[in-house]
């Protein structure tokens, strides 16, 4: 669970449907009802229900992929049988379902969903509108259902950009402080499950600052980048980087204890400086290790961490220190 049960950003979008659906059928629920049409009333009611149970399972669970698929299924699942039990004048729904699934789903799984509900349309309507009318509701359906697929493509880009911008180190392509907050506290809610150990590593390049003086800050940031992705070979698909400041890093090591993270570090002490970075020269790294202690906040896990890379460095540097 994300932290303070606050919705992600990926999250929004499911949940603003999903209320604007809710909405938009709840007062013709009241109407059926009112008009003594029981069935599609309960169908309605159905819809207004699922909607609003799926936004809640989404706001507590943050299991986005299940809700808006979840969401989808129920849209489609909806317009289809109100066309089916009254008619086509039901069928003014399937252009703001069809547009929302566009943004609920992977596009693939939008254009299948579109084509099965064009071909079920087809039966639905036949017979029951000219053909001339069927044909123009097909046709603006494709129509609809196009426009949808390239807004869609144009929003998850320009949020998969906006996300990398706000998680992403821009020289390095580490993450930054704000994903290492993130990241913490996803790991130390699941501490709270299973119980299982995760360590840090946070390090900083000795003397970089000289580095810098006698070589110029084009050559440091070649060498930040450097140091980056010498982390990102010896890493597990599961650990990550991330760039906390001018020269310092922290390594998250899921699911390992302090000994199996401080045998990494030193074995990332010993590659980069054995890469003769620095022009002339190797460049050797200080690393502090910390395990997370159940219970144990995020800052003061941190903390903990950096307390005992300011032991290494003030030992002399390039070498490792384990957090007490």
């Amino acid at each position: 669970m994300n932290k303070n049960n606050k919705p992600s950003i990926e999250e929004y979008l499911p949940l603003m449907l999903s209320a604007a659906g809710a909405l938009g059928v709840l007062p013709f629920a009241i109407l059926r009802f009112a008009n003594g049409d029981y069935l599609i009333g309960f169908l309605d009611t159905t819809i207004v229900t699922g909607l609003l149970g799926l936004a809640y399972y989404l706001y507590i669970t943050h299991r986005t992929r299940v809700a808006s698929v979840g969401m989808t299924l129920l849209c489609v699942a909806g317009v289809l049988s109100t066309i089916y039990l009254r008619g086509p004048g039901q069928v003014y729904w399937v252009f703001p379902s069809l547009v929302a699934v566009f943004f609920l789903v992977k596009r693939r799984e939008a254009v299948v969903t579109s084509i099965l509900v064009v071909i079920a349309l087809v039966p639905a309507l036949s017979g029951k509108v000219t053909s001339i009318a069927l044909t123009s509701i097909l046709v603006t359906v494709v129509v609809t259902c196009a426009f949808a697929y390239a807004f869609a493509t144009m929003t998850r880009n320009q949020r998969d950009t906006l996300m990398k911008l706000a998680t992403k180190d821009p020289l390095t392509g580490a993450g930054n402080r704000r994903a290492l907050e993130t990241k913490l506290d996803d790991i130390i809610a699941a501490r709270s499950r299973t119980n299982i150990p995760s360590s840090l590593l946070m390090l900083d390049l000795d003397h970089f600052k000289q580095i810098n003086d006698n070589h110029g800050h084009a050559t440091g940031d070649q060498i930040l980048t450097r140091v980056t992705e010498i982390i990102n070979m010896r890493i597990r698909v599961t650990d990550s980087v991330y760039r906390i400041g001018g020269e310092e890093f922290v390594v998250v090591v899921e699911g390992e204890s302090i000994d199996n993270a401080s045998r990494l570090a030193e074995q990332l002490r010993t590659i980069i400086e054995a890469n003769d970075l620095a022009p002339g020269g190797s460049v050797t790294i200080s690393l502090g290790v910390a395990e997370h202690e159940p219970g144990e906040s995020a800052r003061h896990w941190c903390r903990r961490a950096d307390d005992a890379l300011y032991e290494a460095k003030n030992s002399g540097r390039n070498t490792i220190m384990l957090a007490a």
